[in-house]
């Protein structure tokens, strides 16, 4: 593994993160997955929105894509239509992907395109100031907030279960070994996969920090991270055809991720198998089947999913 670690490591591009940010975590974590899965880098694209995370594809050796705030979604999902060949990883700030993105979120699940997302949450918009995120708490007041946030804080978990998501799991950035360990199983699902990733903001967010998460200030030498496998709870779908396991299963998610304070579980907390989008155009159109885009030859046997010759000439301004 040590030999394909360093395929993915950028060591030519300076990190500017602040010191003790979850980032380096997650970075690390995402690095010794693809070592683990000994995909070539070539295979891997990895897609970035606007933030401190939206840095993340500069410090590893694969192909890149950093995109626009809150569209790193939907140009994950035009190369994995486009090349299914690709494995697409796409990561973002909870900003990023769960206020600014937050159409194209829902989208992804109800697609069940298959990618893996992994989003950096720390309840604040690190990049700007630490601006509260859609994840924080109502009634919180960081640090960098004049009063106590006015808005109510979203359960991205719980909205990711009801759009569609087919594989949604939660980690904690400062432990990396686990985190690794969700990545691979999120990177190797077929369909649409969540990873929310709990990420300290050393910098902004005073409330949800490392000691905090290590449960410090209960006195009890107690961690508030738990990890869901250690209790016997299992979210996996056995049998896809079977709708009322697969309400069992989703009744059963959602209860488990309203937990928070003091205790807040990590692991996967749904996985369904079921058809993806890519499975769903090959039956539609015969020329998908035949060779995605990325593969067709115009004018030899395949044909373009849609003629955009006339909106050119609506456009021409000769």
């Amino acid at each position: 593994m040590a030999s394909n670690l360093k395929l993915f490591r950028e060591e030519e591009v300076h990190n500017d993160w602040c010191p003790g940010c979850g980032d380096f975590g997650i970075l690390s974590a995402i690095q010794m997955a693809l070592a683990d899965l000994a995909i070539p880098p070539h295979r891997v694209t990895m897609f970035s929105g606007i933030g401190c995370s939206g840095k993340t594809p500069h410090y590893i050796r694969t192909y890149g894509v950093h995109t626009l705030h809150g569209r790193v979604v939907p140009f994950a999902t035009g190369a994995k239509l486009s090349n299914p060949e690709l494995e697409i990883i796409a990561v973002g700030g909870d900003g990023d992907g769960y206020g600014i993105g937050a159409g194209h979120f829902l989208g992804a699940g109800r697609r069940n395109t298959d990618m893996a997302y992994i989003v950096y949450n720390n309840g604040v918009y690190g990049l700007t100031k630490g601006q509260a995120s859609p994840t924080l708490k109502g009634g919180l007041k960081t640090k960098s907030l004049p009063q106590e946030n006015i808005n109510e804080g979203i359960n991205p978990l719980a909205v990711a279960l009801s759009a569609g998501y087919t594989w949604i799991g939660r980690a904690y950035a400062f432990d990396a070994k686990h985190l690794k360990e969700m990545i691979k199983m999120a990177v190797q699902h077929k369909g649409a996969a969540l990873l929310d990733v709990l990420q300290p903001c050393p910098t902004y967010n005073n409330i949800h920090s490392k000691d905090w998460f290590a449960g410090e200030d209960l006195g009890t030498n107690n961690p508030r991270i738990y990890k869901l496998e250690a209790t016997g709870y299992n979210g996996v779908v056995d049998n896809h055809q079977d709708d009322s396991e697969i309400a069992a299963k989703k009744g059963a998610a959602f209860i488990k991720m309203q937990e928070w304070g003091d205790k807040i579980p990590i692991g996967v907390f749904y996985q369904e198998n079921r058809i993806t989008f890519e499975e769903k155009l090959r039956k539609r159109l015969p020329s998908y089947a035949a060779a995605p885009l990325s593969k067709a030859v115009l004018n030899q046997g395949t044909k373009p999913t849609a003629d955009v010759q006339p909106l050119l000439e609506q456009l021409r301004v000769l």
